[in-house]
């Protein structure tokens, strides 16, 4: 059974910071590229931060370039996903996904979900 579970949400202030992490059953992770994606009340779910399998390569949404970073450890089966310089229009719920043999770019179709975890920026 595929398993995403998230952690390190939670209240920020603005201009603060936040480090998300998404642990996964050692299969799946080893065999995904793995992505962060955000859901905001009242809009679509939109696509944040994509690693792939070895973080050779990753992929940013414009609009967290620079502040956000994504990492992996593929000891701990985990994903990262460290939040700087958080503005109010971050707040979302953050979920994590597993793109089984592929890239982790904002195109791919990801398999599957975490439950999420609720990052809200105060101003």
């Amino acid at each position: 059974q595929v398993q995403l579970v998230e952690s390190g949400g939670g209240l920020v202030q603005a201009g603060g910071s936040l480090r998300l992490s998404c642990a996964a059953s050692a299969r799946t992770f080893s065999n995904s590229a793995m992505g962060w994606f955000r859901q905001a009340p009242g809009k679509e779910r939109e696509f944040v931060a994509g690693i792939a399998r070895s973080a050779s390569s990753t992929f940013y949404a414009e609009s967290v370039k620079g502040r956000f970073t994504i990492s992996r450890d593929n000891v701990k089966n985990t994903v990262y996903l460290q939040m700087n310089s958080l503005k109010p229009e971050d707040t979302a719920v953050y979920l994590c996904a597993a793109d089984p043999f592929g890239s982790g770019a904002p195109d791919r179709h990801y398999d599957y979900w975490g439950q999420g975890t609720q990052v809200t920026v105060s101003s």
